[in-house]
C-alpha cells in the first residue's frame, strides 16, 4: 500500500509517498507561492509520477504545516510537531531531541525511547534564526541563497554579530561591510547567530537531529551545532522532506490501527 504526506510550509510545499515499510517511493518540493492548494496538488502529482503510482491508489494522505488545511486531498491533518517527530524517529528510533529550523519558526521536540513526545518548544515571536532570517541576510549581501553554505565553510575568520533581531542584524552587517569584513566571515557569523538562537530555546539533550529545509540547504549549520555541543548532530536522509515523510508515516500507522479494529 502507498501512503502520502503533504507539508505546506510558509516557503515550500513538500510531498512524500511511502510504502508499508516507510521507505520513500517518490517526493517533490515546490514553492508554496500564493495558492497553497495548487502547490499541494502539483507536489503530490509530481511525487506520484516519480513513484510510478496513480493518485487513486494512495491509501491515505495526512497533511501538516502552516497551510495544512489547504491540502484538500488529505483525509486528516496533523501538527508539524507530530510529523517532524514521526519522521525523525522513523530514521533514528531512539530518544531524540529534534531541531527543526523552518521558514518562519524554529521547533525543538523531545522524544523518549518509544518515540513519544515529552516536550516541545517553538519560537514564533521573531524571525531571527529562521529561514526567513537567512533569506533576508542573503538579500542584503546580494548573494544567492544557495551559496551561503559553501561561503560559511570557506571562511577563514568569523564575524562577531551581537544583534539577533533581523532588522538590527541587517544594520550591523552593513556596518561590517563598510569596515571591510569579508563576506565569508559575515555568512559564518550569521550561521553562528542561527545556532545560538536554537541553543537559547532549550537544553539540547542526548541525540540531536536537525530537520527542515534550512538544514537541507545548509548542512554546515549541523556541523557548527555539533561543535557547540561537543557531539555529532544527525541529519535524516532528506531533511527538507522530514515533515511530509512523518505525515505519511502517521497516515500509515492510522490505517494499520483501522485494519486492526476491523
Amino acid at each position: 500500500m502507498v501512503f502520502g504526506g503533504i507539508d505546506i510550509g510558509s516557503t515550500a510545499t513538500k510531498a512524500a509517498l511511502i510504502d508499508d515499510s516507510g521507505a520513500l517511493l517518490g517526493s517533490a518540493v515546490r514553492r508554496s507561492g500564493v495558492d497553497f492548494t495548487a502547490s499541494a496538488n502539483l507536489a503530490l502529482e509530481e511525487a506520484a509520477k516519480q513513484a510510478g503510482v496513480d493518485q487513486k491508489d494512495i491509501v491515505g494522505i495526512f497533511s501538516c504545516g502552516y497551510g495544512r488545511k489547504n491540502a484538500t486531498m488529505a483525509q486528516e491533518t496533523r501538527t508539524e510537531i507530530a510529523c517532524h517527530a514521526a519522521g525523525a524517529y522513523h530514521h533514528f528510533p531512539q530518544a531524540l531531541t529534534v531541531v527543526d529550523i523552518g521558514g518562519q519558526d524554529n521547533k525543538i521536540i523531545k522524544l523518549n525511547a518509544k518515540g513519544m513526545r515529552t516536550s516541545f518548544k517553538m519560537n514564533r515571536k521573531c524571525a531571527a534564526g529562521t529561514g526567513a532570517f537567512l533569506e533576508e541576510m542573503a538579500l542584503r549581501l546580494d548573494l544567492p541563497l544557495e551559496s551561503l553554505d559553501q561561503l560559511a565553510r570557506d571562511a577563514q575568520e568569523e564575524a562577531t554579530l551581537g544583534a539577533y533581531c533581523t532588522v538590527f542584524t541587517a544594520t550591523e552587517v552593513l556596518s561590517k561591510i563598510r569596515d571591510g569584513v569579508k563576506v565569508e566571515a559575515l555568512v559564518k557569523g550569521l550561521f553562528r547567530s542561527v545556532v545560538k538562537r536554537v541553543m537559547e530555546m532549550d537544553i539540547l539533550e542526548g541525540t540531536v537531529v536537525m530537520t527542515g529545509g534550512v538544514a537541507a540547504h545548509n548542512p554546515y549549520l549541523a556541523q557548527m551545532l555539533s561543535e557547540e555541543l561537543g557531539r555529532q548532530v544527525l541529519l535524516p536522509p532528506r531533511p527538507q522532506l522530514n515533515g511530509a515523510w512523518g505525515a505519511a508515516i502517521l497516515a500509515r500507522d492510522f490505517r494499520a490501527r483501522q485494519l486492526a479494529r476491523e
